[in-house]
């Protein structure tokens, strides 16, 4: 596998993240919705990186800058036909290196609070991510959990 930063000009990675944002609308009420779409992502502020095994888009996740020192994970997703297969890890431990790399002394994200996003929180748990209040634009929302580390 490869994890490659990418600027999001394709249409695989377009439709990988529509897929994206379409799910969390499903799950998510709008309100609490903090899934960036493809505009959001190609900020400046945000670096983005695809994951490939072959030809294949397997995975991606990005981080945003929200400081000199202090970024947040975003848009992290793996395929659904290979969740479960040790991407994502692969993944967040490439984004916290990276982090590390680009000078940030934390890390910090928001994800759901209900049980679809168990497996996320408990990745996040695993790679040393912490609960929290919530950080930059967020506002308190049973539907969001909080959680930072510091690198």
């Amino acid at each position: 596998m490869e994890i490659i930063v990418d600027d999001l000009s394709g249409p695989e990675i377009a439709g990988f993240l529509d897929e994206h944002v379409q799910q969390m609308r499903s799950i998510t009420p709008p309100e609490s919705k903090h899934a960036l779409d493809l505009d959001g992502l190609r900020r400046p502020e945000v670096t983005f990186w695809s994951v490939k095994d072959g030809d294949d888009l397997v995975g991606c996740g990005a981080i945003k800058r929200l400081g000199p020192h202090h970024a947040e994970v975003k848009s992290m997703r793996t395929a659904p036909a290979r969740q479960g297969s040790g991407i994502a890890s692969l993944l967040l431990g490439h984004i916290i290196a990276e982090a590390t790399r680009m000078g940030f002394t934390r890390l910090s994200l928001e994800t759901g609070s209900d049980a679809f996003f168990l497996p996320a929180r408990r990745l996040y748990e695993k790679f040393g991510f912490e609960y929290c209040e919530p950080f930059a634009d967020y506002r308190p929302d049973p539907l969001s959990a909080f959680m930072t580390r510091t690198l």
